[in-house]
Order: structure tokens, then C-alpha cells, then sequence
């Protein structure tokens, strides 16, 4: 997934930028207090954005999963 991409989604759903790191800018959900680092590559695997959406409470968890 293209980093633009994964930031438009988080942005689209009521995220914030909260402040810039060295090597990944951290992303706020102001609903949740949520905070989680997005690295700054053109290009993040699909494994790790959905982690990052999934931690941001962005992702609702499967009926069967405990």
C-alpha cells in the first residue's frame, strides 16, 4: 500500500497528525487517545497498515475472534 494512500484513510476517518519523529510521524485517534507510528517509506506492506488501523481502533474485529 502506498504510504499517501494508508495516510488518506487515516486522515478520512478522524485522525490526526499528532507530531513528527525521526523516521515516522505519529497518528492520534482523538476518539479512542489511540497513538501509532506511520514510517515514512513510499511504500508500507499491507501486514503492517492494517496493524496500524487495527491499533488505531480503524478496524473492527472479527465476530469469532476473542
Amino acid at each position: 500500500m502506498k504510504r499517501k494512500e494508508l495516510i488518506h484513510q487515516l486522515v478520512a476517518s478522524g485522525c490526526t497528525l499528532h507530531r513528527h519523529g525521526s523516521r515516522h510521524d505519529v497518528y492520534l485517534n482523538p476518539r479512542n487517545g489511540n497513538k501509532q507510528p506511520v514510517p515514512r517509506h513510499a511504500e508500507i506492506h499491507d501486514k503492517l497498515a492494517r496493524h496500524i488501523m487495527k491499533h488505531l481502533g480503524l478496524l473492527e474485529k472479527p465476530e469469532n475472534e476473542d
